[in-house]
Protein backbone atom coordinates (compact mmCIF):
# COMPACT_ATOMS: atom_id res chain seq x y z
CA UNK A 1 0.00 0.00 0.00
CA UNK A 2 1.38 3.45 -0.93
CA UNK A 3 1.27 6.25 1.68
CA UNK A 4 0.95 9.86 0.56
CA UNK A 5 3.16 12.60 1.98
CA UNK A 6 1.49 14.93 4.46
CA UNK A 7 0.25 18.31 3.36
CA UNK A 8 2.44 21.29 4.09
CA UNK A 9 1.26 24.74 5.02
CA UNK A 10 2.77 26.38 1.94
CA UNK A 11 0.22 24.88 -0.37
CA UNK A 12 -2.43 27.39 -1.23
CA UNK A 13 -5.62 26.74 -3.14
CA UNK A 14 -7.30 29.65 -4.84
CA UNK A 15 -10.96 29.13 -5.53
CA UNK A 16 -12.75 31.38 -8.05
CA UNK A 17 -16.10 31.77 -6.43
CA UNK A 18 -17.42 33.98 -9.23
CA UNK A 19 -17.02 31.35 -11.98
CA UNK A 20 -20.17 29.88 -13.65
CA UNK A 21 -20.95 26.83 -15.88
CA UNK A 22 -21.43 27.33 -19.59
CA UNK A 23 -24.91 26.64 -20.99
CA UNK A 24 -25.49 23.08 -22.31
CA UNK A 25 -25.96 22.48 -26.07
CA UNK A 26 -28.04 19.57 -27.52
CA UNK A 27 -26.39 17.84 -30.51
CA UNK A 28 -27.51 14.73 -32.54
CA UNK A 29 -25.28 11.69 -32.14
CA UNK A 30 -25.43 8.66 -34.47
CA UNK A 31 -23.82 5.29 -33.75
CA UNK A 32 -21.39 4.13 -36.47
CA UNK A 33 -18.95 1.31 -37.16
CA UNK A 34 -19.19 -2.36 -38.14
CA UNK A 35 -19.98 -3.48 -34.61
CA UNK A 36 -23.02 -1.26 -34.50
CA UNK A 37 -24.04 -2.59 -37.92
CA UNK A 38 -23.76 -6.15 -36.62
CA UNK A 39 -25.88 -5.16 -33.63
CA UNK A 40 -28.46 -3.52 -35.92
CA UNK A 41 -28.62 -6.61 -38.18
CA UNK A 42 -29.11 -8.94 -35.25
CA UNK A 43 -31.83 -6.69 -33.80
CA UNK A 44 -33.74 -6.15 -37.06
CA UNK A 45 -33.59 -9.82 -38.12
CA UNK A 46 -34.09 -11.15 -34.59
CA UNK A 47 -30.94 -13.31 -34.77
CA UNK A 48 -29.12 -14.75 -31.82
CA UNK A 49 -25.34 -14.42 -31.49
CA UNK A 50 -24.82 -18.02 -32.66
CA UNK A 51 -27.08 -17.58 -35.69
CA UNK A 52 -25.34 -14.36 -36.66
CA UNK A 53 -21.90 -15.98 -36.38
CA UNK A 54 -22.97 -18.85 -38.68
CA UNK A 55 -24.20 -16.34 -41.28
CA UNK A 56 -20.93 -14.41 -41.08
CA UNK A 57 -18.91 -17.61 -41.45
CA UNK A 58 -20.82 -18.66 -44.62
CA UNK A 59 -20.31 -15.19 -46.13
CA UNK A 60 -16.59 -15.38 -45.42
CA UNK A 61 -16.37 -18.80 -47.14
CA UNK A 62 -18.20 -17.41 -50.18
CA UNK A 63 -15.75 -14.51 -50.40
CA UNK A 64 -12.85 -16.96 -50.31
CA UNK A 65 -14.46 -19.09 -53.07
CA UNK A 66 -15.02 -16.03 -55.24
CA UNK A 67 -11.39 -15.08 -54.89
CA UNK A 68 -10.22 -18.39 -56.46
CA UNK A 69 -8.61 -17.99 -59.90
CA UNK A 70 -11.27 -19.04 -62.51
CA UNK A 71 -8.51 -20.35 -64.80
CA UNK A 72 -7.82 -23.13 -62.32
CA UNK A 73 -11.12 -24.78 -63.25
CA UNK A 74 -10.11 -24.84 -66.92
CA UNK A 75 -6.78 -26.56 -66.27
CA UNK A 76 -6.48 -30.34 -66.08
CA UNK A 77 -6.47 -31.75 -62.55
CA UNK A 78 -4.88 -34.95 -63.77
CA UNK A 79 -2.75 -35.79 -66.77
CA UNK A 80 -5.11 -36.38 -69.70
CA UNK A 81 -2.78 -38.93 -71.33
CA UNK A 82 -0.79 -41.08 -68.90
CA UNK A 83 1.33 -42.43 -71.77
CA UNK A 84 3.08 -39.05 -71.87
CA UNK A 85 4.96 -40.07 -68.72
CA UNK A 86 6.72 -42.76 -70.76
CA UNK A 87 7.04 -40.74 -73.98
CA UNK A 88 10.55 -40.41 -75.39
CA UNK A 89 11.53 -36.74 -74.99
CA UNK A 90 13.68 -36.97 -78.13
CA UNK A 91 10.41 -37.57 -80.03
CA UNK A 92 8.65 -34.68 -78.28
CA UNK A 93 7.08 -33.38 -81.50
CA UNK A 94 4.74 -36.37 -81.62
CA UNK A 95 3.56 -35.78 -78.04
CA UNK A 96 0.32 -33.95 -77.20
CA UNK A 97 1.88 -30.72 -75.96
CA UNK A 98 -1.40 -29.25 -74.73
CA UNK A 99 -2.08 -32.38 -72.66
CA UNK A 100 1.48 -32.23 -71.30
CA UNK A 101 0.81 -28.66 -70.17
CA UNK A 102 -2.56 -29.56 -68.65
CA UNK A 103 -4.44 -27.61 -71.33
CA UNK A 104 -6.28 -30.48 -73.05
CA UNK A 105 -9.65 -28.76 -72.44
CA UNK A 106 -8.58 -25.39 -73.89
CA UNK A 107 -5.94 -26.26 -76.50
CA UNK A 108 -5.77 -23.49 -79.16
CA UNK A 109 -8.24 -21.37 -77.14
CA UNK A 110 -5.82 -21.04 -74.20
CA UNK A 111 -4.55 -17.50 -73.60
CA UNK A 112 -0.90 -16.66 -72.95
CA UNK A 113 -1.70 -16.11 -69.26
CA UNK A 114 -3.36 -19.52 -69.04
CA UNK A 115 -0.32 -21.15 -70.69
CA UNK A 116 1.96 -19.57 -68.08
CA UNK A 117 -0.33 -20.63 -65.20
CA UNK A 118 -0.56 -24.17 -66.59
CA UNK A 119 3.23 -24.38 -66.93
CA UNK A 120 3.73 -23.20 -63.35
CA UNK A 121 1.27 -25.82 -62.12
CA UNK A 122 2.92 -28.62 -64.10
CA UNK A 123 6.40 -27.61 -62.98
CA UNK A 124 5.35 -27.63 -59.32
CA UNK A 125 3.77 -31.03 -59.80
CA UNK A 126 6.21 -32.83 -62.11
CA UNK A 127 9.63 -31.27 -61.39
CA UNK A 128 12.17 -34.14 -61.04
CA UNK A 129 13.53 -32.75 -57.77
CA UNK A 130 10.05 -32.63 -56.25
CA UNK A 131 9.30 -36.13 -57.46
CA UNK A 132 12.48 -37.54 -55.99
CA UNK A 133 11.96 -35.62 -52.74
CA UNK A 134 8.47 -37.09 -52.38
CA UNK A 135 9.80 -40.61 -52.97
CA UNK A 136 8.33 -40.92 -56.46
CA UNK A 137 10.02 -42.16 -59.59
CA UNK A 138 12.00 -39.62 -61.52
CA UNK A 139 10.25 -38.56 -64.71
CA UNK A 140 12.87 -36.31 -66.19
CA UNK A 141 11.75 -37.21 -69.74
CA UNK A 142 8.20 -35.95 -69.17
CA UNK A 143 9.53 -32.78 -67.56
CA UNK A 144 11.62 -32.16 -70.70
CA UNK A 145 8.44 -32.51 -72.78
CA UNK A 146 6.74 -29.96 -70.52
CA UNK A 147 9.61 -27.55 -71.12
CA UNK A 148 9.45 -28.12 -74.89
CA UNK A 149 5.72 -27.57 -74.77
CA UNK A 150 6.20 -24.32 -72.89
CA UNK A 151 8.82 -23.12 -75.38
CA UNK A 152 6.50 -23.96 -78.27
CA UNK A 153 3.24 -22.56 -76.86
CA UNK A 154 4.75 -19.28 -75.67
CA UNK A 155 6.25 -18.54 -79.08
CA UNK A 156 3.42 -17.24 -81.38
CA UNK A 157 5.04 -18.59 -84.56
CA UNK A 158 5.85 -22.02 -83.14
CA UNK A 159 2.45 -22.28 -81.48
CA UNK A 160 0.69 -21.54 -84.78
CA UNK A 161 2.80 -24.22 -86.48
CA UNK A 162 1.87 -26.71 -83.75
CA UNK A 163 -1.85 -25.78 -83.90
CA UNK A 164 -1.66 -26.49 -87.63
CA UNK A 165 -0.82 -30.12 -86.81
CA UNK A 166 -2.91 -30.51 -83.64
CA UNK A 167 -5.26 -33.26 -84.83
CA UNK A 168 -6.48 -33.80 -81.26
CA UNK A 169 -8.48 -30.56 -81.57
CA UNK A 170 -10.35 -31.83 -84.64
CA UNK A 171 -14.00 -32.89 -84.32
CA UNK A 172 -15.00 -35.80 -86.50
CA UNK A 173 -18.20 -35.47 -88.58
CA UNK A 174 -21.08 -37.84 -87.82
CA UNK A 175 -20.99 -41.31 -89.30
CA UNK A 176 -22.79 -41.65 -92.61
CA UNK A 177 -26.10 -43.45 -92.39
CA UNK A 178 -26.46 -42.91 -88.64
CA UNK A 179 -29.32 -40.97 -87.07
CA UNK A 180 -28.29 -37.67 -85.48
CA UNK A 181 -29.31 -34.07 -84.97
CA UNK A 182 -27.73 -32.15 -87.84
CA UNK A 183 -26.94 -29.00 -85.88
CA UNK A 184 -25.64 -30.74 -82.76
CA UNK A 185 -23.40 -33.00 -84.85
CA UNK A 186 -22.09 -30.52 -87.46
CA UNK A 187 -21.90 -27.33 -85.37
CA UNK A 188 -18.78 -28.42 -83.39
CA UNK A 189 -17.17 -29.73 -86.60
CA UNK A 190 -17.22 -26.34 -88.31
CA UNK A 191 -16.35 -24.56 -85.08
CA UNK A 192 -13.19 -26.69 -84.83
CA UNK A 193 -12.30 -26.10 -88.50
CA UNK A 194 -12.82 -22.34 -88.08
CA UNK A 195 -9.55 -22.04 -86.12
CA UNK A 196 -7.66 -22.28 -89.43
CA UNK A 197 -9.49 -19.43 -91.17
CA UNK A 198 -7.57 -16.37 -92.34
CA UNK A 199 -10.80 -14.41 -92.59
CA UNK A 200 -12.40 -13.30 -89.36
CA UNK A 201 -15.05 -13.45 -88.07
CA UNK A 202 -15.88 -16.94 -89.26
CA UNK A 203 -19.43 -17.65 -90.43
CA UNK A 204 -20.71 -20.56 -88.32
CA UNK A 205 -23.46 -23.10 -89.01
CA UNK A 206 -26.32 -21.44 -87.16
CA UNK A 207 -29.61 -23.11 -86.23
CA UNK A 208 -32.73 -24.53 -87.89
CA UNK A 209 -34.42 -21.11 -87.99
CA UNK A 210 -31.65 -19.43 -90.03
CA UNK A 211 -32.80 -17.51 -93.08
CA UNK A 212 -31.94 -18.57 -96.63
CA UNK A 213 -29.55 -15.62 -96.93
CA UNK A 214 -27.68 -16.72 -93.78
CA UNK A 215 -27.43 -20.32 -94.98
CA UNK A 216 -26.15 -19.23 -98.40
CA UNK A 217 -23.66 -16.92 -96.70
CA UNK A 218 -22.41 -19.82 -94.56
CA UNK A 219 -21.84 -22.19 -97.49
CA UNK A 220 -20.36 -19.46 -99.70
CA UNK A 221 -17.84 -18.72 -96.93
CA UNK A 222 -16.88 -22.37 -96.47
CA UNK A 223 -16.76 -23.17 -100.19
CA UNK A 224 -14.18 -20.35 -100.47
CA UNK A 225 -12.50 -21.16 -97.14
CA UNK A 226 -9.03 -19.60 -96.94
CA UNK A 227 -6.91 -21.68 -94.55
CA UNK A 228 -3.60 -20.63 -93.05
CA UNK A 229 -2.75 -24.23 -92.17
CA UNK A 230 0.87 -24.93 -93.17
CA UNK A 231 1.87 -28.26 -91.50
CA UNK A 232 5.40 -26.90 -90.85
CA UNK A 233 5.52 -28.45 -87.40
CA UNK A 234 5.71 -31.91 -88.97
CA UNK A 235 8.80 -30.98 -91.03
CA UNK A 236 11.89 -33.10 -90.84
CA UNK A 237 14.61 -31.28 -88.91
CA UNK A 238 16.96 -29.42 -91.24
CA UNK A 239 20.61 -29.94 -90.20
CA UNK A 240 22.52 -26.84 -89.23
CA UNK A 241 25.71 -28.22 -90.72
CA UNK A 242 26.63 -25.62 -93.32
CA UNK A 243 29.26 -27.91 -94.83
CA UNK A 244 26.59 -30.10 -96.44
CA UNK A 245 24.43 -27.55 -98.19
CA UNK A 246 23.13 -29.98 -100.81
CA UNK A 247 21.67 -32.23 -98.16
CA UNK A 248 20.14 -29.23 -96.42
CA UNK A 249 18.48 -28.12 -99.67
CA UNK A 250 17.25 -31.66 -100.25
CA UNK A 251 15.61 -31.77 -96.82
CA UNK A 252 14.01 -28.35 -97.40
CA UNK A 253 12.62 -29.45 -100.78
CA UNK A 254 11.36 -32.67 -99.22
CA UNK A 255 9.64 -30.77 -96.41
CA UNK A 256 8.03 -28.35 -98.86
CA UNK A 257 6.72 -31.20 -101.03
CA UNK A 258 5.32 -32.93 -97.93
CA UNK A 259 3.64 -29.69 -96.77
CA UNK A 260 2.12 -29.09 -100.21
CA UNK A 261 0.80 -32.64 -100.33
CA UNK A 262 -0.76 -32.33 -96.89
CA UNK A 263 -2.23 -28.93 -97.78
CA UNK A 264 -3.82 -30.33 -100.96
CA UNK A 265 -5.23 -33.32 -99.09
CA UNK A 266 -6.58 -31.09 -96.32
CA UNK A 267 -8.28 -28.76 -98.81
CA UNK A 268 -9.89 -31.76 -100.52
CA UNK A 269 -10.99 -33.14 -97.15
CA UNK A 270 -12.60 -29.85 -96.17
CA UNK A 271 -14.32 -29.50 -99.56
CA UNK A 272 -15.86 -32.98 -99.21
CA UNK A 273 -16.89 -32.18 -95.64
CA UNK A 274 -18.66 -28.96 -96.72
CA UNK A 275 -20.30 -30.73 -99.67
CA UNK A 276 -21.60 -33.50 -97.44
CA UNK A 277 -22.96 -31.02 -94.89
CA UNK A 278 -24.69 -29.12 -97.69
CA UNK A 279 -26.32 -32.32 -98.97
CA UNK A 280 -27.54 -33.28 -95.50
CA UNK A 281 -28.61 -29.80 -94.36
CA UNK A 282 -32.38 -29.92 -93.67
CA UNK A 283 -32.65 -26.16 -94.24
CA UNK A 284 -31.49 -26.47 -97.86
CA UNK A 285 -34.02 -29.25 -98.43
CA UNK A 286 -36.75 -26.99 -97.05
CA UNK A 287 -35.63 -24.07 -99.22
CA UNK A 288 -35.60 -26.28 -102.36
CA UNK A 289 -39.05 -27.60 -101.56
CA UNK A 290 -40.35 -24.07 -100.99
CA UNK A 291 -38.77 -22.90 -104.28
CA UNK A 292 -40.32 -25.84 -106.12
CA UNK A 293 -43.77 -25.01 -104.74
CA UNK A 294 -43.31 -21.33 -105.60
CA UNK A 295 -42.31 -22.19 -109.18
CA UNK A 296 -45.30 -24.48 -109.52
CA UNK A 297 -47.56 -21.75 -108.18
CA UNK A 298 -46.16 -19.15 -110.60
CA UNK A 299 -46.41 -21.62 -113.47
CA UNK A 300 -49.99 -22.35 -112.48
CA UNK A 301 -50.82 -18.63 -112.39
CA UNK A 302 -48.93 -17.97 -115.64
CA UNK A 303 -50.73 -20.76 -117.45
CA UNK A 304 -54.15 -19.87 -116.01
CA UNK A 305 -55.29 -18.19 -119.29
CA UNK A 306 -54.05 -20.99 -121.49
CA UNK A 307 -55.50 -23.52 -119.08
CA UNK A 308 -58.91 -21.77 -119.14
CA UNK A 309 -58.80 -21.70 -122.94
CA UNK A 310 -57.84 -25.36 -123.07
CA UNK A 311 -60.59 -26.20 -120.59
CA UNK A 312 -63.13 -24.26 -122.69
CA UNK A 313 -61.90 -26.00 -125.83
CA UNK A 314 -62.05 -29.39 -124.13
CA UNK A 315 -65.56 -28.58 -122.88
CA UNK A 316 -66.68 -27.53 -126.37
CA UNK A 317 -65.16 -30.66 -127.86
CA UNK A 318 -66.85 -32.78 -125.19
CA UNK A 319 -70.19 -31.09 -125.86
CA UNK A 320 -69.77 -31.49 -129.63
CA UNK A 321 -68.83 -35.10 -129.15
CA UNK A 322 -71.79 -35.67 -126.85
CA UNK A 323 -74.09 -33.95 -129.36
CA UNK A 324 -72.69 -36.00 -132.22
CA UNK A 325 -73.09 -39.16 -130.20
CA UNK A 326 -76.65 -38.15 -129.29
CA UNK A 327 -77.44 -37.40 -132.93
CA UNK A 328 -75.83 -40.62 -134.03
CA UNK A 329 -77.81 -42.49 -131.39
CA UNK A 330 -81.00 -40.71 -132.48
CA UNK A 331 -80.26 -41.46 -136.12
CA UNK A 332 -79.54 -45.05 -135.27
CA UNK A 333 -82.75 -45.17 -133.26
CA UNK A 334 -84.69 -43.56 -136.09
CA UNK A 335 -83.16 -45.99 -138.53
CA UNK A 336 -84.14 -48.86 -136.30
CA UNK A 337 -87.61 -47.40 -135.89
CA UNK A 338 -87.87 -46.87 -139.63
CA UNK A 339 -86.74 -50.37 -140.25
CA UNK A 340 -89.19 -51.65 -137.71
CA UNK A 341 -91.94 -49.50 -139.23
CA UNK A 342 -90.99 -50.70 -142.68
CA UNK A 343 -90.97 -54.27 -141.52
CA UNK A 344 -94.26 -53.69 -139.73
CA UNK A 345 -95.73 -52.12 -142.90
CA UNK A 346 -94.37 -54.99 -144.94
CA UNK A 347 -95.85 -57.46 -142.52
CA UNK A 348 -99.18 -55.57 -142.57
CA UNK A 349 -99.12 -55.55 -146.39
CA UNK A 350 -98.52 -59.27 -146.48
CA UNK A 351 -101.28 -59.75 -143.98
CA UNK A 352 -103.67 -57.56 -146.04
CA UNK A 353 -102.77 -59.36 -149.27
CA UNK A 354 -103.30 -62.68 -147.60
CA UNK A 355 -106.58 -61.49 -146.15
CA UNK A 356 -107.78 -60.26 -149.56
CA UNK A 357 -106.62 -63.39 -151.42
CA UNK A 358 -108.30 -65.63 -148.86
CA UNK A 359 -111.49 -63.55 -148.80
CA UNK A 360 -113.18 -65.38 -151.79
CA UNK A 361 -112.35 -68.74 -150.34
CA UNK A 362 -113.60 -67.66 -146.93
CA UNK A 363 -116.79 -66.45 -148.68
CA UNK A 364 -117.10 -69.87 -150.36
CA UNK A 365 -116.35 -68.22 -153.68
CA UNK A 366 -119.57 -66.34 -153.54
CA UNK A 367 -121.56 -69.45 -154.40
CA UNK A 368 -119.59 -70.02 -157.62
CA UNK A 369 -117.26 -72.72 -156.52
CA UNK A 370 -116.92 -73.97 -160.07
CA UNK A 371 -115.30 -70.63 -160.93
CA UNK A 372 -112.88 -70.75 -157.99
CA UNK A 373 -109.77 -70.77 -160.17
CA UNK A 374 -110.85 -67.70 -162.14
CA UNK A 375 -111.93 -65.92 -158.95
CA UNK A 376 -108.52 -66.61 -157.29
CA UNK A 377 -106.62 -65.50 -160.41
CA UNK A 378 -108.57 -62.23 -160.76
CA UNK A 379 -108.31 -61.59 -157.01
CA UNK A 380 -104.53 -62.04 -157.28
CA UNK A 381 -104.41 -59.54 -160.18
CA UNK A 382 -106.37 -56.99 -158.13
CA UNK A 383 -104.10 -57.47 -155.08
CA UNK A 384 -100.94 -57.10 -157.17
CA UNK A 385 -102.23 -54.01 -159.00
CA UNK A 386 -103.46 -51.80 -156.13
CA UNK A 387 -101.05 -49.60 -154.23
CA UNK A 388 -100.43 -49.90 -150.48
CA UNK A 389 -103.08 -47.39 -149.51
CA UNK A 390 -105.65 -49.01 -151.75
CA UNK A 391 -104.66 -52.40 -150.35
CA UNK A 392 -105.44 -51.22 -146.83
CA UNK A 393 -108.82 -49.91 -148.00
CA UNK A 394 -109.48 -53.10 -149.90
CA UNK A 395 -108.65 -55.22 -146.86
CA UNK A 396 -111.11 -53.24 -144.77
CA UNK A 397 -113.88 -53.55 -147.40
CA UNK A 398 -113.50 -57.30 -147.89
CA UNK A 399 -114.05 -57.77 -144.21
CA UNK A 400 -117.58 -56.42 -144.63
CA UNK A 401 -118.36 -57.72 -148.15
CA UNK A 402 -115.59 -59.47 -150.00
CA UNK A 403 -117.29 -59.62 -153.43
CA UNK A 404 -118.45 -55.98 -153.36
CA UNK A 405 -115.07 -54.76 -152.24
CA UNK A 406 -113.25 -56.69 -154.94
CA UNK A 407 -115.74 -55.53 -157.54
CA UNK A 408 -115.27 -51.92 -156.50
CA UNK A 409 -111.53 -52.04 -156.88
CA UNK A 410 -111.75 -54.09 -160.10
CA UNK A 411 -113.77 -51.24 -161.61
CA UNK A 412 -111.21 -48.66 -160.30
CA UNK A 413 -108.35 -50.60 -161.87
CA UNK A 414 -110.25 -51.05 -165.12
CA UNK A 415 -111.24 -47.42 -165.30
CA UNK A 416 -107.69 -46.29 -164.59
CA UNK A 417 -106.34 -48.53 -167.29
CA UNK A 418 -104.12 -50.51 -164.98
CA UNK A 419 -105.88 -53.73 -165.88
CA UNK A 420 -108.11 -54.49 -168.91
CA UNK A 421 -111.72 -55.36 -168.15
CA UNK A 422 -111.32 -58.71 -169.85
CA UNK A 423 -108.99 -59.87 -167.02
CA UNK A 424 -111.52 -58.87 -164.38
CA UNK A 425 -114.62 -60.21 -166.02
CA UNK A 426 -115.97 -61.98 -162.96
CA UNK A 427 -116.06 -58.81 -160.84
CA UNK A 428 -117.24 -56.44 -163.62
Amino acid sequence: MISLPPLTSDINVNVNTSASKAASVRRPVEPVGRFFMHHAQRTLRNHTWSEFEKIQASQNVQRVDESVDPDEELLDDELADESLLEHDPRDWKTADLYAAMGLSKLRHKATDAQVIKAHRKQVLKHHPDKKSASGGLEQDGFFKIIQKAYETLTDPTKRKQYDSCDYNADVEPPKKGSKYDFFEAWGPVFEAESRFSKKQPVVLLGGPDASKADVEKFYNFWHRFDSWRTFEFADEEVPDDSSNRDHKRYIERKNKAARDKKKTADNARLAKLVERASNEDPRIKQFKEAEKKEKEKKKWEREAGARAEAEAKAKAEAEAKAKAEAEAAAAAGAKVDKKKAKEAAKAAKKKNKRAVRNAPKDADYFGDAEKAAAIDEQTGLIVDSVDDEQLVQLAEKVKADAKAGLAEFAKVLSDSGKLPASLLSYFL
